[in-house]
């Protein structure tokens, strides 16, 4: 498949990345069924330009230990969530598109529960997760602020960060908004562990930690 551009500087590559711009929005659509859903790499749309991105071991771990932190939060809080991966989150009417590392419906779970999700016409997401190891080419806050996505966790230099979605901007906060309770900067701690006690000793471990907690609330 061909991809057509119109801007002169319609390329950038640097490691484990590519930028090309002036995608329309229909040529990226047709590239993201030619190659279907077996794809290696992650994408980021907005209006015209197109990341595309090979995950690396240390971007992965990391969003693998905050899902299974999330979905520990879930059985400990008795609630229900739904886990979506990385669902490509779009708007054809906002040209914006991106592919978080895994994202989560969690306030609003019983919405969406049994729906094919069109963000036309449904909330987005409650949180997104990214692990960028490596920096991006794009804004991708602004594309999940135009989505509508209420909360970002952001894995980077060892740090978990959160950014909450006000007045259409995001702002780096102390604290979740799912989960106010959760002291956000002992995370990254159970990330490291789990490189030398195993990612279900570092889960357990988070486990006991946050029953700790609620138990102190109780």
């Amino acid at each position: 498949m061909v991809i057509t551009t119109s801007a002169p500087n319609r390329q950038e590559a640097t490691v484990g990345s590519m930028v090309l711009r002036g995608v329309s929005w229909q040529t990226f659509m047709a590239l993201l069924a030619d190659v279907g859903e077996d794809r290696a790499w992650k994408i980021a749309y907005d209006r015209g330009v197109l990341e595309l991105r090979m995950p690396l071991q240390e971007h992965e771990v990391p969003k693998i230990m905050v899902a299974k932190f999330v979905a520990a939060l879930s059985e400990e809080l008795e609630i229900e969530i739904m886990e979506l991966g990385s669902l490509i989150l779009e708007r054809e009417d906002l040209t914006r598109a991106i592919e978080p590392d895994t994202c989560f419906y969690i306030q609003n779970e019983a919405r969406v529960r049994g729906l094919q999700i069109n963000l036309q016409n449904d909330p987005p997401p409650d949180l997104a997760v990214e692990s960028d190891y490596t920096n991006s080419s794009v804004n991708k806050q602004s594309i999940y602020a135009a989505l509508g996505v209420p909360e970002i966790w952001r894995y980077e230099n060892n740090s978990l960060l959160v950014y909450r979605l006000e007045n259409g901007k995001y702002e780096q906060c102390d604290r979740s908004g799912a989960f106010p309770f959760l002291p956000i900067s002992e995370v990254p701690g159970f990330i490291e562990q789990s490189k030398t006690m195993g990612q279900r000793s570092a889960v357990r471990a988070f486990r006991e930690r946050i029953r700790e907690i609620l138990g102190d609330r109780s």
